[in-house]
């Protein structure tokens, strides 16, 4: 790393900083990032996010733990269909290997040593009978026992304590009116908390870098539609499954994104809150990522896209004054509150024919087909005006377009008030597509 790369990743930081600011993110951690060497590294960071004001939940798991119980004692653990079968007798060792995570969990977050990065922080960890259970009951003739699932979340304590900048602490244990203690799912209690609390984020930590694909490579966004499919299409390993059904599930009930990421990986929840693509997989049910018509607000964005391509002479110079006057003509892509792809559409009706125009995409974001959809809401916009022919004037990009439907012309067929305007310097080279 260079001496001054930290400065130019801070202040690239600093939207999503102002972003997450008094906003609410659930955190989930199963029992096995809890014995992973990164916890202290995940610990720090959920320390700087407190400290720059994000509201945290945190709830736990501790599968490992509780089977290590089990082996100690000499006892069996029982499953059906991947649900942990919890009897009156093997309650007594749930909640003491629960009780110990939770010590633990409050102890590192209590940490305060000079030189480290914990060091004057002051965290304020709170937990209790947050989370309402009701019993799993007797499923194909099996009898559950003291296996639970989430009833209702206490939403009025919780923001209570997050008001007061306390870390919530959600262990996977859950209380009924009768007094009876249930073991819960973690990714059930983290999921149901977040869609209660309408979360801005429900942050998913797993053994592996996000949701693989069949090739084993990274998926980076999916929709919740994409990952159901996911789900029937090809078979995940148990655990990855829950982990992405738990992510739907919130996206479905009101949680902006859920995003699962690696507790291996040193910093993957700072990338994934703090830079544009994040370190692993996205799930979402909204407009994260949408195409529409451009606002005055936008006019930065497109700014700093175009720029770039204004000084290599692809694009014509336009100026702030005049995006101002004819934002109401683009067409942007936006991901994550920035600008990434534009292009604006110029009508002349008396010809019937719309210039597409300020044709820009982010050089990180292209071979991804935005391109492609932002053509093809600028072709719809031009029918649905009545248009017949959609032209471009391009210097750089003459096989992009060919390769979707235009064709050569001359400078001559350009509409009159266009051809009155044509820089002959610029040389450009003349596209027309037919509208069908």
């Amino acid at each position: 790393m260079k001496s001054n790369d930290w400065l130019h990743g801070f202040r690239h930081s600093s939207p999503y900083i102002n972003a997450h600011r008094g906003r609410t993110v659930v955190l989930t951690l199963g029992g096995e990032a809890l014995a992973h060497e990164n916890l202290i590294n995940i610990i720090h960071d959920i320390t700087l996010l407190s400290s720059l004001g994000v509201k945290l939940v945190v709830a736990f798991g501790a599968r490992p733990q509780i089977q290590q119980r089990f082996d100690q004692a000499g006892l069996d653990a029982h499953f059906h269909e991947g649900l942990r079968v919890t009897p009156e007798d093997q309650l007594p060792l749930v909640i003491e290997a629960v009780g110990a995570l939770r010590a633990h969990l409050e102890s590192r977050l209590s940490m305060g040593l000079i030189n480290s990065p914990m060091h004057g922080a002051r965290i304020r960890v709170s937990s209790g009978n947050l989370v309402a259970a009701r019993p799993e009951g007797v499923l194909n003739g099996v009898d559950f026992g003291y296996t639970g699932r989430v009833r209702r979340v206490d939403v009025e304590g919780i923001e209570s304590l997050l008001k007061m900048n306390h870390i919530v602490l959600l262990p996977p244990l859950g209380y009924s009116p009768t007094g009876d203690v249930f073991n819960l799912s973690y990714e059930d209690v983290g999921s149901q908390v977040a869609s209660a609390l309408k979360a801005e984020k429900l942050i998913i930590f797993t053994g592996e870098d996000g949701v693989l694909d069949e090739d084993g490579q990274l998926i980076r966004e999916m929709t919740v539609r994409q990952a159901r499919d996911r789900l029937a299409d090809a078979p995940l390993e148990s655990h990855a499954a829950d982990l992405l059904r738990a992510a739907c599930e919130a996206c479905v009930r009101g949680v902006r994104r859920s995003q699962i990421i690696s507790y291996m990986r040193d910093g993957a929840l700072l990338e994934e809150l703090f830079t544009r693509d994040g370190s692993g997989t996205l799930v979402s049910d909204d407009n994260y990522e949408q195409i529409r018509g451009a606002r005055v607000e936008d006019i930065g964005g497109i700014l700093e896209l175009i720029q770039p391509l204004e000084e290599q002479g692809i694009l014509v110079r336009r100026s702030r004054e005049l995006l101002e006057t004819e934002v109401d003509r683009f067409t942007v892509v936006e991901r994550d509150g920035t600008i990434v792809g534009c292009a604006a559409l110029y009508e002349y009706p008396s010809e019937k024919s719309g210039e597409l125009s300020c044709f820009a995409v982010d050089p990180s974001y292209r071979r991804a087909g935005r391109g492609d959809e932002i053509l093809a809401m600028v072709e719809r916009l031009a029918r649905g005006r009545g248009l017949e022919n959609l032209f471009v004037l391009t210097t750089q990009t003459e096989h992009w377009f060919r390769e979707r439907g235009f064709e050569p012309s001359t400078v001559q067929s350009l509409p009159g008030p266009k051809l009155a305007s044509y820089n002959t310097q610029r040389n450009s080279k003349v596209f027309v597509k037919r509208l069908a």
